[in-house]
């Protein structure tokens, strides 16, 4: 039976969404007040019309009628209208009480004179004349009921609002909609986590195999990975495998500002995904309801906490045969209320990674459908040079390549657009208008210069791919080094070349001009930051030790306040001590390289302020012009990084 018939993207709560109560009444008003003006001009053009006739007293009509001048009168009870021998009429009255021969004969008219004179007498009535003359009454009366009933109906529809306050808000999407069906074939990568899904689709599709040999499929999933990794879009496409209804509701949408709203709102949206069973409720973001509870915020009648209460009792609720299945999405697993991940509630977990190289390149391929692409377009160079890009950069990228090639009228995309993208997405757009003067020019460009040469020369540092003095998004300019492959580990020698690396523009100012601007600030914080990671989260200093002292959400220990510790004053000292031991060698690691190549330093800066941008080919030829070998991938790769 199909529940969603002909339905796209419907809220589970019940139809098209309400417009707020406020507009909703001032349109009611104002159609009624719209209303109320027609009416009262249709009324003054009918008054208008019967007053073009002029209207003269009875006296001027009976001296009208001895003058000879009358062919004619119609009497209406009161209403006298006059035929003229010249062809106009004019209207007159009389006293009701009274007749008209009557009236004439008081006012001289001899009965000679009458009968020339043709006298109709209609009788008043019918529809138009009661409209008429009751029309002036009717009209305040209507628009006054008019107006109480779009009240009432004002407050009627607030009490079926607050009825339905506690409905589910959540999106279904009707498997039968191929317009927004997603497949696996959808979704590129994450191979070991469609395999894990499979079972939920295979669970789905054939239930009976697995409850027949008893077999119980996991209730919840949950989807753990970056921003942007396609949680959301794996979800999907289970519901796309299975052919079943997808439920999707943000956590942050359970939480209102009255208590046991949230609750509510859970138990409907469960009812709802029973009756549509087999189906697929999918809560993004679920961090928003289900942190951990008992942590002094919020206490025990907090809202967040009754809506995650709620959420644990429908799970619990479950039973084998209701084939209803519960995925949720988070990028902060660390925060989860431990009740959520028991056994029995979300008892899988997927861990979606960031894509490697060879999964970048199929979701390259996926976003380029429908995309024209010139003949020089290579998506697995494309992909190459963007290790760490989520799925949703590398669509980002993808978008912004063809928006580049429309803007400058071209009808296909070509790889120069891609490579151009790359930078747009990690670093922001072009700033041509932020002109640099001739000082500032030549500052940025041995700051990028000194970190491009320790960068070549540091034996563990990624090598250079690119130098730019061009400004770019909020860097003035910037240095791009890639890794010849992929990484899910670093070491400590690759941390402290990254932090001299970092610290190779500071360097080169104070050797060079003898001070220090504001272009080292983010260096600084970026290399500080790291350092302190290797004292405290990797036991990377042997000071220290091997001991962790901070978590890796922040300084704040989890249940602490902020800024407060689970160390003592005397280590927070010497955590400060060494940090700053680990700065101050690494600058003096990237002086002495700059030093002694101080020829190949101003060659890349002077080149640099000629062409401000220097590809990795260029590069490399003043690398060798200066006695330097550039690195090689089989050289780098064959570094052993576990060695002290």
């Amino acid at each position: 039976m199909n529940l969603f018939p002909k339905q796209k993207n419907k809220k589970a709560g019940g139809g098209k969404k309400d417009a707020p109560s406020g507009w909703q009444f001032l349109s009611n008003l104002l159609s009624t007040l719209i209303f109320f003006a027609l009416i009262i001009m249709l009324y003054s053009f009918v008054v208008k019309e019967r007053k073009q006739t002029p209207e003269i007293s009875i006296s001027e009509l009976a001296q009208s009628i001895v003058e000879g001048s009358v062919t004619g009168v119609v009497v209406e009870a009161e209403k006298l209208t006059a035929a003229f021998t010249d062809g106009s009429e004019k209207t007159s009255r009389k006293e009701t009480e009274s007749s008209l021969s009557e009236t004439l004969t008081n006012y001289g008219v001899t009965p000679a004179q009458m009968h020339a004179v043709s006298i109709e007498v209609k009788s008043p009535g019918g529809i138009g004349f009661f409209l008429l003359n009751a029309l002036p009454f009717i009209i305040p009366i209507v628009f006054v009921l008019l107006f109480f009933w779009m009240i009432s109906r004002q407050v009627k529809g607030a009490g079926m609002q607050a009825f339905t306050f506690g409905q589910s808000k959540a999106r279904i999407i009707d498997p039968a909609d191929k317009s927004q069906r997603v497949t696996f074939k959808d979704v590129a990568g994450a191979k070991e986590a469609k395999e894990e899904l499979v079972e939920i689709v295979d669970f789905l599709k054939n239930p009976k195999k697995f409850l027949d040999i008893g077999a119980r499929i996991p209730k919840g999933v949950l989807l753990m990975g970056a921003p942007g990794t396609g949680k959301t879009l794996l979800a999907r496409a289970v519901a796309g495998e299975a052919g079943v209804p997808f439920f999707s509701i943000s956590g942050s949408e359970f939480v209102e500002m009255f208590v046991g709203v949230g609750a509510s709102r859970v138990r409907d949206l469960f009812q709802l995904a029973k009756k549509a069973a087999p189906a697929i409720i999918f809560i993004d973001e679920i961090d928003a309801v289900g942190r951990s509870r008992g942590v002094g915020l919020g206490g025990g009648n907090d809202e967040r906490e009754q809506t995650l209460n709620q959420i644990l009792v429908e799970m619990d609720g479950f039973e084998p045969a209701e084939k209803v299945i519960v995925i949720a999405a988070t990028n902060r697993p660390d925060v989860l209320d431990p009740a959520l991940l028991r056994p029995g509630r979300f008892d899988r977990r997927v861990v979606i990674d960031i894509p490697d190289i060879n999964d970048r390149e199929e979701i390259l391929k996926i976003h380029a459908d429908k995309k024209p692409f010139a003949e020089d377009v290579n998506l697995r160079i494309i992909a190459e040079r963007t290790p760490g890009f989520s799925g949703a950069d590398l669509y980002s990228l993808m978008n912004e390549g063809a928006i580049l090639a429309a803007r400058e009228s071209r009808k296909k995309v070509s790889q120069f657009d891609l490579i151009r993208s790359i930078e747009k997405v990690m670093l922001g757009p072009e700033r041509k208008s932020h002109l640099l003067s001739k000082k500032e020019k030549e500052i940025t460009a041995y700051h990028e210069a000194g970190h491009a040469l320790a960068a070549s020369l540091l034996p563990y540092a990624d090598p250079v791919h690119k130098i730019t003095i061009i400004s770019r998004g909020r860097a003035a300019g910037y240095t791009l080094k890639l890794p010849f492959e992929d990484k899910k580990m670093q070491s400590k020698k690759e941390f402290l070349d990254d932090i001299a690396v970092s610290l190779g523009g500071y360097a080169a100012e104070r050797m060079i001009f003898g001070d220090l601007t504001t272009g080292p600030s983010n260096d600084l914080q970026v290399s500080t930051a790291l350092a302190r990671d290797m004292v405290t989260k990797y036991g990377m200093s042997e000071k220290m030790g091997p001991v962790a002292l901070e978590e890796p959400g922040g300084k704040a220990i989890f249940g602490k306040g902020v800024g407060e510790h689970e160390y003592s004053e005397k280590v927070s000292a010497e955590i400060d001590a060494e940090v700053a031991r680990i700065m101050s060698e690494a600058l003096g690691k990237a002086e002495q390289i700059l030093r002694a190549h101080r020829g190949a330093l101003d060659a890349i800066a002077k080149e640099l302020v000629a062409v401000e941008t220097i590809e990795h080919e260029a590069f490399e030829k003043i690398l060798l012009a200066n006695g330097i070998m550039p690195k090689k991938r089989e050289e780098f790769l064959n570094l052993d990084p576990q060695t002290t």
